[in-house]
This record gives structure tokens, sequence and C-alpha cells, in this order.
């Protein structure tokens, strides 16, 4: 039984309680999903607690112990409860029977890698945009915490039913890329780098790679014609190498979108002529502006300066536009520190279009990230010159260790990686300590099936054979995974993901040394073996799941 059978069985003794009138019919009752079922403090107090009694107690003009007192026998007859008591100034603590708290484990065994899996945010279309790292230069390291970051949280809705568009946009019109073309035809000609310009190893590699697809083209005797072919060729040659280092760290793009497209369809006009219509456009100093100021903003933002020029934001404004006439219900970009700035101006941007920046936008701005090694930074990357980026990461600790500690992490807060601690084969590395549970898990497995002992069909599993104080912890972690899931994408933090699967590691463990799953040489497997068999398997798979969730894998051996 899970917290959420447990919510909808509490739901079910609400509207007894209310049809029987000894709760006032006027008293709303919660939806299952609106019912908060947690683990008490101390195991003494049941497998579970709820305070809906305290929510329920001023609608029905009780105390919210007399209301706990009220629920407590209708809970205990449901199926699966051992017994329901009221305790405290309204709590209600509930007890399951052993049989219904071990029958989690065929169910999750049963479901596969769909456990995990809800339909809470069925029919949601989401438009989740991340990285979106200029193509000026290699995917530094914080764009390497977004694509982890991001990509989790796709997995997460995508388990929650929603339908997710991961995109990608890439900023391919503007300043930056002409100092880009500049720099890469003056890295081709032998020329000092630009004053403004880009330097690193990487600039001479792309400028040789376009040379090579366009010879003769560094001395064209059109300066404006040379230039236009390193734009060009450069940047769609750092754009693939972008994609290749994000495709090799386990990160997929649905689209990826071209902010020159938006110039090219005239859609930065189309957006302009939207918000004047709205009343939201004024006209200053030759300039247009957008009065984001109406809707919270620090200041009125610029859209068309005096020499005619669009600015980054109009951009904005086109590109969330195009984002909604797709048919996004609610437009996610993930940003980095450096651009909390923006949250003001983009959610009055929002407003000015008619839209609720509470239900159509959402903007998550992510903290720094630092490798560390033996205690001081590494500060440069040997190919990028100024930065570290995902490839020296990954060339560091690996990908999967790479993207567990990103994921591990809360986004508000700055991380420092030790590439010490992340390259140790030991449990005090997070991910090995994770990814070591699996493989004992498979190895536990493998011994049985070397044994010819099998775990037998559902039907001859025996749920009420899980007795011992190890064993009701550990399924009543392997219940809450759902749960987790659910928080980890609501809250939009996959660092609970991470978190949970320690404790699930760790809970398995001490499971295993206290609790035999195997018999002794000599001894006859018994139905506690079979039990043991399938406890373990559904702890195997609810690992498997929760490392699938983060895109790192689960080994069966190490």
């Amino acid at each position: 039984m899970t917290p959420a059978d447990l919510a909808a069985g509490i739901s079910d003794g609400i509207r007894m309680a209310i049809r029987s009138g000894r709760i006032s019919a006027e008293v709303p009752v919660p939806a299952p999903e609106e019912i908060r079922v947690e683990r008490p403090r101390h195991r003494g107090h049941g497998d579970y607690s709820t305070n809906v009694a305290m929510r329920l107690a001023p609608a029905a003009g009780l105390p919210a112990r007399a209301v706990a007192e009220m629920l407590a026998p209708l809970v205990s007859a449901a199926d699966g409860i051992a017994k329901a008591e009221a305790a405290g100034p309204g709590f209600l603590n509930i007890t399951l029977e052993r049989s219904a708290l071990g029958a989690v484990a065929r169910d999750i065994v049963l479901a596969g890698d769909a456990y995990g899996r809800t339909d809470r945010l069925g029919g949601v279309r989401l438009n989740l945009e991340f990285v979106s790292a200029n193509p000026t230069g290699p995917v530094h390291i914080g764009g390497a915490r977004w694509a982890v970051v991001g990509d989790v949280l796709a997995r997460l809705l995508e388990a929650a039913g929603a339908d997710v568009a991961r995109e990608y946009y890439f900023n391919d019109a503007g300043v930056q890329i002409d100092r880009f073309a500049r720099s890469l035809l003056a890295a081709a000609q032998g020329s000092p780098v630009p004053e403004d310009g880009y330097g690193g190893a990487y600039i001479e590699e792309i400028a040789a790679a376009v040379v090579r697809r366009r010879p003769g083209a560094s001395d064209l005797p059109d300066p404006a014609a040379a230039l236009a072919v390193f734009r060009a060729e450069g940047t769609a040659l750092m754009f693939d190498e972008i994609k290749s280092s994000l495709a090799a760290f386990g990160t997929r793009f649905d689209v990826f979108f071209n902010e020159k497209a938006l110039h090219d369809r005239g859609d930065l006009d189309a957006a302009v002529a939207r918000l004047w219509e709205g009343g939201h456009v004024f006209e200053e100093a030759g300039a247009l502006w957008l009065r984001t100021t109406d809707f919270g903003d620090d200041k009125d933002r610029v859209l068309v300066k005096s020499d005619g020029s669009r600015t980054y934001f109009t951009a904005d404004c086109a590109y969330y536009l195009d984002k909604r006439s797709r048919g996004f219900e609610r437009v996610v970009v993930m940003l980095g520190a450096d651009h909390a700035g923006y949250v003001g101006r983009m959610r009055a941007m929002a407003a000015c279009f008619g839209d609720d920046p509470d239900t159509h936008l959402e903007i998550l701005i992510g903290q720094l990230v630092n490798l560390v090694r033996d205690g001081e930074p590494v500060r440069m990357s040997k190919r990028a010159g100024t930065v570290v980026t995902l490839d020296d990461l990954v060339e560091a600790v690996g990908v999967d260790a790479a993207r567990y500690a990103l994921a591990r992490a809360s986004v508000d807060a700055v991380i420092d990686l030790d590439i010490n601690l992340l390259t140790r084969q030991s449990n005090d590395n997070p991910v090995h300590y994770v990814q070591y549970a699996h493989t004992r898990l498979c190895a536990v497995q493998r011994r049985a099936l070397e044994a010819g002992i099998d775990k037998g069909t559902p039907g001859n599993f025996d749920p009420s054979l899980l007795t011992h104080e190890r064993e009701a912890v550990l399924l009543g972690m392997l219940a809450d995974f759902p749960q987790v899931v659910a928080a980890a994408g609501t809250l939009r933090e996959p660092h609970r993901v991470a978190h949970y699967l320690e404790a699930l590691a760790g809970t398995y463990h001490r499971f295993y040394d206290t609790c035999r799953v195997l018999p002794r040489t000599g001894e006859a497997p018994d139905g506690r073996t079979r039990a043991r068999l399938w406890l373990t398997e559904a702890s195997r798979v609810v690992l498997h799941n929760g490392l699938q969730l983060l895109g790192v894998s689960a080994p069966e051996r190490m």
C-alpha cells in the first residue's frame, strides 16, 4: 500500500463520515492527492501519519482531535489497515497490516519500469528551454549543470504524464556572433585576436576546419564576404560540436530553435505590433519602449532603438510568443545566476501579452559550479583557455559521476565538484554508493539463480512473511518512491531523487546485513526466502528507475 492508496482510503473515510452525518455535509472533502500522508518521525507512531483532521476541523466546527477520533475507526476499517489512532492535537497515525505493506514489493516488481510514474500532469504541454549556450565556444561547466538539471527535470515531468518539449535556443544572431566570426577570420589569417574577440585553441581548430571546407575563404578580396563565410561555417561547426558534447553527456533535445529565424520571418516586428495593440508600447527619445513597470518590472524596456535596431529583449518577446503559438501551456526557461535580472522583465513581458506569468511562464535560476582538485579550483581549460568546459568535466570524472554530482545538489546552491572524490571507488562517492547498491542487488539475484532458487510467481509470494523491522522500513521507503518523483518534478528539485536513492541504498544495506536473504549451505529455501527475493528485486527496480530518471547508468557488475 502506497501513500497515494492511503490518501484515497482516508478520503473514502471522510465521505463516509459526511454521509453518516458525523461531519457536517458542508465540509469540503479533499481529493486524495490533497491529503498529505507522511512518515512519522518515530516508528512507534505507526507506518504513516496525516494531519487531515486539522484541515477539516475549522469547517466542521469541531476540535481537530475530535475529528481525528471520529475518523480513526472509519480509516481502520479500510482494507490493509491494521489500526488508525488519533494522536496529539489532531494527527491520525496509521499502521498497516503486514501483508498490505509487504504487497508493495510485488506491485513494484510487476510494474517494473513504470513504477514511479503517474498521470498527475496528463494532458499538460510544456516547453522546457535549457542550456542555450551561445555558439561562440564549447559548453562551459555552468552549462553542464543545466544540461543535467534540465534533462532530469524533463524526465521527471514526463514521468508525471506531461508532454515535454526539450528546447535549445540557438543564438545565431547579434554582435556576439560577429565577434566570433572576426575571431575565426583573424585566426585563419594568422592575425592577433581582435580586442573584443574570443581566444583559445578551439578558435584555431574551427578556423582551420572552415578553411578545409572553404579553401581560400580567408583570402577573399571582399572582407565582408570572407566574414560571412566564417560566420556561417564557423557557427555551424561550433554548434555541431555543442550538440555532440551534449549527446555524449546523455542530454537530448527535441527542438533546436534558431534566433535568426525570428529575424528572417519578421517575428520581432510582429511581437512589437502585438504589444502596441495591447497598449503597452510608448515612444520616447525616438525609441519604442515596453511599459513593463506596469507589471512589476524595475524599469521600462527598450524594444526598438532610435536607430531602428531591435534589442535582445525584442527577440525574447518574439521567442516567447512563438512558443505560446505552438500550443505550450507553460513555458519554462532555465537561466544562470548572471541572468537573475531577467526574471522581472520576462514576467512583465508575459503579462503585456495578456498571459498570467504565474501560469504560463516559469523562470528557474541556477547558481555557479566550480571544479576543484586537491582543494584548489581548476580554473582553465586546456582547449577553451578561459573556462572549464563540459568536455573537461567528463574527461576528468566520467559521464555518470558528473551527471549524478550535478543532479544531487539544489540549483539554488553554488557547488564545488571535487575531482578526487568523484573518481574514488568508495562509499563516500555518492554515485558509487548508489550504483554499488544496485550491483549488490543484482549479485543476490545471480547467486539465487546459481543455487536454483527462484522467487516464484506472484501467486506463491506471501507478503505477510515480511515481518522484520528492517523489512518494514525498506518497504516503506520503496512505497514512497512515486511520491518522491512527483515532488521532485512539481517543486523543480531533481536533487530529491538522488538523496532518496542514497537513503534507499543505505536502507537496503542495513536490511541485507540483518536479514538473511538466501539460505545457508544445506538449508532449503522457504516462503520467507522467496518473499525476501521479491523484496530484493523490488529494491533493484526502484534503484534502477531512479538512476534512469537521473540519466545515470545502473550497472549489474562493478
